[in-house]
């Protein structure tokens, strides 16, 4: 019986490091502040001659190159982003131009923070479903950079910019997805918005000038909803696999608050290590968060052939879910192509 596999990662980080020391001290709090809050201490910053896609792009290449594949052995690219690089068309489309993947049907996924596994369980289902197919490409990529409030220390504290991306293979063997689960509650669509520059309010002057292109969010409420979410979909995976906590050997989750995350590991009763985090150096980088975070584990020699491994988040919308992988056999990265510049 046929499921898929990721048979290669990479990210791409951009140069600039602003620290919590410099944020703190251009909102007045102090940097000991943020990493007490939030438990970041730097996160990466977009040029301002780079694009969503030229993020997604230099991630992208870095995974065929790990999974030794060409741009046009590429059947699918499904790239998760809330920040695209313009209303239409969709940025995907700008990343299958960059990269000559010239075989390959390319979308868009938006479901904030959780587009990752929204787009891998979407690329998951369809390379089943089409004969023809084989490799999907599943990018997470996000400039949040450009819609926060750097006034609103409540939400831009815990944004970085970056992009993550792995190749997603039909395969025969046992390994490969073992479960997938992914919910949401349109009831509570405000905690998490832009709300202006869609066809409820377009962009004007009045929006322009009341921030209404800025992130906004509800903090509080987010928290407590994904306190809840998270260990639900987790158990959920687990279940469907009839698996235990204690057989999850990585858990690669939405890096959203360093603390949270803490607190969620503990709730979960993971073991030291399990829990894989890149919070401190990246902060939460939206739908490139999990990517980014599987690629560093990857990189770092935590995941073997046969781990079990668990990708969890939840964003707005509220949306929220989660994969469960059985790893499989696959080459070493390629030396270097993980790295990006300062890393």
């Amino acid at each position: 019986m046929s499921t898929t596999a990721i048979t290669g990662t990479g990210c791409y980080l951009p140069d600039t490091v602003l620290t919590s020391d410099e944020l703190g001290q251009r909102l007045g709090v102090g940097g000991q502040w943020i990493r007490d809050k939030t438990g970041i201490h730097e996160r990466r910053i977009a040029a301002p001659n780079e694009d969503t896609s030229d993020l997604a792009v230099l991630a992208a290449q870095r995974a065929l190159a790990a999974a030794d594949l060409r741009p046009d052995d590429v059947d699918l690219i499904v790239l998760a982003t809330s920040t695209k690089d313009q209303p239409m068309p969709a940025t995907a489309c700008h990343v299958q131009a960059k990269l000559d993947a010239s075989r390959a049907a390319a979308f868009d996924v938006d479901a904030v923070c959780s587009g990752f596994v929204y787009a891998l369980t979407t690329a998951h289902a369809l390379l089943l479903a089409t004969p023809s197919h084989t490799n999907a490409l599943v990018i997470g990529a996000d400039i949040y950079s450009r819609i926060l409030d750097y006034t609103d220390r409540r939400t831009c504290i815990l944004f970085g910019d970056g992009a993550g991306a792995v190749v997603l293979r039909k395969v025969s063997t046992g390994a490969g997805v073992l479960a997938h689960a992914l919910a949401s509650d349109g009831t509570t669509a405000d905690l998490v918005t832009v709300p202006a520059g869609g066809s409820r309010l377009p962009a004007s002057h009045h929006t322009i000038d009341s921030g209404g292109h800025y992130f906004h969010m509800e903090g509080g409420d987010v928290r407590r909803m994904a306190a809840k979410m998270l260990p639900a979909v987790v158990n959920d995976l687990l279940n469907a696999a009839d698996l235990r906590v204690s057989d999850v050997d990585v858990l690669v989750p939405h890096q959203a608050n360093g603390v949270m995350l803490a607190e969620l590991a503990e709730t979960l009763g993971l073991g030291p290590g399990v829990m894989h985090l890149t919070v401190r150096r990246y902060a939460n980088t939206g739908a490139a968060s999990v990517p980014i975070t599987l690629d560093d584990a990857i990189r770092k020699g935590l995941i073997h052939p046969g781990a079990t491994v668990l990708l969890a988040a939840f964003g707005g919308g509220m949306t929220w879910g989660g994969l469960l992988v059985r790893w499989a056999e696959q080459e070493n990265p390629v030396a270097g192509h993980g790295a990006s510049p300062g890393w």
